[in-house]
C-alpha cells in the first residue's frame, strides 16, 4: 500500500528534524540499492527514505517518527538475507544499521562481547581471536553479514552442527520496541531465570518485534585446528545415508557439509579454483577434537562415508586442498546465482530423514522439470536445495515455485521445518501455515500485537499482516 504524498513528506521532514542530515537518504538511485535482500524471487516496494543511524538514541528517534506518522519501518542489516525479510514495502522507511559497527567491549574473563548490530560477523570473530576467544555462529555469508541480521534470522552456519546457532550465544539485547521504548532484555550472568525468555523471543523474529541496537554474545575459547575427511558419492541419497550412519555412530563432527557437482562446477567456472572432482556429490567432514579423540572421530567419519556407499573417502593430508573445498561450499550460492534466477530452500529435517528428504528433492526436480543443485549443512539436517531457472523463462519459474512448495511440505511431513536458518520473511509465509497449527499462529500474532501494537515493524513479514494506513 503506497502512502499518501503528504504523509510521506511528513515522515521525511520529521526524520530530517530529528537526525543529522547525513543520516537520511532520499535520492531515488541511492534508495534503490536498499529495497531488497538477496532473495531474488521475493517482492519489494518503494521506500520514502533510507535512514542510517549511528546510535540507539537515533534509532529511537526513527521509530518515534514512524510511529507519529504511522509509517512502516523495515530494519535492515547487510542485506544478505535469502527470504525477503529485509525487503521494503511501499511508503516505508528502511532503517539500515550498517553504520552501527562498534565492537563495544570484549570481556575475556566472563567471555562475552558487546557489539552494535552493524558489526560484520567475520570482524567480530577476528576481534575475538586476538584475545584467544571464538564466536562460533558462522553463516556462509559471514564475510558480509552483520550480527544484527544474524540475530534477526537466528543464523546458523557450518560449525553449528556441534556448537549451535545464534540464539545459543545471545545473552543480552538492547532493543527499541514498537512503542519507541528502549529496553534491555536478558542478562550477562551465567545463570538467570527471571521472567520470560524475551531474548529468545526476539532472536529470529526478523525485525517484527523491535529494532536491535546492541547485542551481547557468549564467547568460547579458541579451539584446536580441525582435520578434514572427504567422501565422494554417486548420488545425494547415498551421501544422505552416510549422514544417517554418522549420526547412528554417535559422532558430532565440527562440520559436515554436502556439496553437489553443480555447485562445484559453478564455483570452479567463476573462480578457477581447479576443483576437478570425479563425483556427483561431495561430503566434507571435520573434527576439532584434540589428540586420540580426533583420530577416533576421523575414523568414524570414514567408516560412515563407506557405509553410505562412498566411491572414495579419505582424511585430507593437504590443508590447502581441504580449505579450498570448504571455500567452494561458501561460494556456492553466489556462483550459482550467476547462472540464472535462483530460488533457495532452507528446510531442516531429522538426521535419520536426510536420505529420504534428499530423494524427495530429486523427485520434485524431476516431476517439475527444474534444475536443483544441492548444498547442505548435512550434519544437522539443514538442506539448501537451490532451484535454478533460465533468465526470462516464466514457465520454468512457475514450475520452480511448485517444486518449492512441495519441498516445504515434504520437510514438514518428515518431522522437519520449512526454514532452518534463513527465516520466513516473504518466501516462506505459506510454509509457516503448513508447519504451525492455527492456535500457535494466533499466539504468535498476539505477541506481535503486544510488542508492536501499531503494526509498523516490518509489516507483512513472517505472516501477512496488513501494512498500516
Amino acid at each position: 500500500m503506497t502512502q499518501a504524498p503528504a504523509l510521506q513528506s511528513g515522515v521525511v521532514a520529521a526524520l530530517l528534524a530529528a537526525l543529522p542530515a547525513d543520516r537520511v537518504l532520499s535520492d531515488d538511485d541511492v534508495v534503490g540499492s536498499y529495497v531488497h535482500d538477496e532473495a531474488e524471487w521475493a517482492p519489494h516496494g518503494a521506500p520514502v527514505a533510507v535512514v542510517r543511524p549511528r546510535s540507539t538514541a537515533e534509532v529511537q528517534a526513527v521509530v518515534r517518527a514512524c510511529l507519529a506518522h504511522r509509517t512502516p519501518l523495515v530494519p535492515r542489516g547487510a542485506g544478505t538475507g535469502l527470504s525477503g525479510g529485509a525487503n521494503a514495502v511501499d511508503g516505508c522507511v528502511v532503517l539500515s544499521t550498517e553504520h552501527m559497527r562498534d565492537v563495544v567491549a570484549i570481556d575475556p574473563v566472563e567471555r562475552y562481547a558487546v557489539v552494535q548490530p552493524g558489526v560484520v560477523n567475520d570482524d567480530l570473530r577476528a576481534a575475538c581471536a586476538e584475545q584467544g576467544l571464538w564466536y562460533p555462529p558462522d553463516p556462509a555469508s559471514s564475510p558480509w553479514s552483520t550480527i544484527g541480521g544474524n540475530v534477526a534470522t537466528n543464523a546458523g552456519g557450518v560449525c553449528c552442527v556441534k556448537y549451535g546457532v545464534t540464539r545459543d550465544y545471545v545473552l543480552e539485547l538492547e532493543v527499541v520496541n514498537g512503542l519507541g521504548e528502549v529496553v534491555r532484555l536478558g542478562r550477562r550472568t551465567a545463570k538467570g531465570v527471571v521472567g520470560y525468555d524475551m531474548v529468545g523471543l526476539v532472536v529470529g523474529s526478523e525485525g517484527t518485534l523491535g529494532v536491535v541496537t546492541e547485542v551481547t554474545v557468549r564467547l568460547r575459547p579458541a579451539r584446536a585446528p580441525e582435520r578434514t575427511v572427504v567422501g565422494y558419492f554417486d548420488s545425494v541419497v547415498d551421501a544422505g545415508r552416510a549422514v544417517e550412519a554418522l549420526g547412528a555412530a554417535g559422532v558430532t563432527p565440527s562440520a559436515l557439509e554436502l556439496v553437489d557437482r553443480h555447485c562445484l562446477a559453478a564455483v570452479d567456472e567463476w573462480k578457477n579454483m581447479g576443483l576437478s572432482v570425479d563425483a556427483a556429490v561431495v561430503l566434507l567432514g571435520r573434527t576439532d577434537a584434540p589428540g586420540p579423540a580426533g583420530d577416533a572421530e576421523a575414523d568414524a567419519m570414514l567408516r560412515s562415508f563407506e557405509l553410505g556407499g562412498a566411491t572414495w573417502a579419505a582424511a585430507s593430508t593437504d590443508p590447502a586442498e581441504a580449505e579450498a573445498l570448504f571455500a567452494a561450499r561458501r561460494l556456492a550460492y553466489p556462483a550459482l546465482e550467476r547462472l540464472g534466477p535462483l530460488l533457495t530452500e532452507d528446510v531442516c529435517v531429522p538426521k535419520a530423514a536426510v536420505p529420504e528428504m534428499l530423494a524427495r528433492i530429486e523427485a520434485a526436480a524431476a516431476r517439475n522439470d527444474v534444475l536443483i543443485a544441492n548444498i547442505a549443512h548435512a550434519g544437522d539436517g539443514n538442506l539448501h536445495p537451490l532451484l535454478i531457472t533460465p533468465p526470462g523463462d516464466a514457465e520454468a519459474r512457475a514450475r520452480a515455485q511448485v517444486a518449492f512448495g512441495e519441498i516445504m511440505r515434504d520437510a514438514v511431513a518428515l518431522g522437519g521445518t520449512v526454514t532452518g536458518e534463513h527465516g520466513v520473511g516473504l518466501l516462506k509465509r505459506d510454509g509457516l501455515a503448513v508447519e504451525l497449527a492455527p492456535e500457535v499462529v494466533a499466539m504468535q500474532r498476539a505477541v506481535k500485537a503486544a510488542l508492536d501494537p501499531h503494526g509498523i515493524l516490518n509489516p507483512g513479514k513472517v505472516f501477512p499482516d496488513a501494512v498500516p494506513a
